[in-house]
């Protein structure tokens, strides 16, 4: 189903623009989705696309907290 290549993550709701902007930029990475109000998102990613989804996040780390 592909699933196994999305990255789950949580940011604060006021930097969720900031994040999707950043994740547009790089281009064919992935989709963003806000899961809950809470600030909990998902990129939908592939598998040739998660590792550098997981270094930008990891990049983030002032505004993204990556689950698992």
């Amino acid at each position: 189903s592909g699933e196994e290549a999305y990255v789950y993550f949580h940011i604060d709701p006021k930097h969720t623009n900031f994040i999707n902007r950043i994740i547009e930029g790089y281009e064919y990475l992935g989709v963003m989705t806000s899961v809950d109000a809470s600030g909990r998102c998902m990129l939908r990613c592939t598998p040739s696309t998660r590792p550098l989804a997981l270094e930008v996040l990891s990049s983030l780390s002032d505004y993204v907290t990556i689950e698992g």
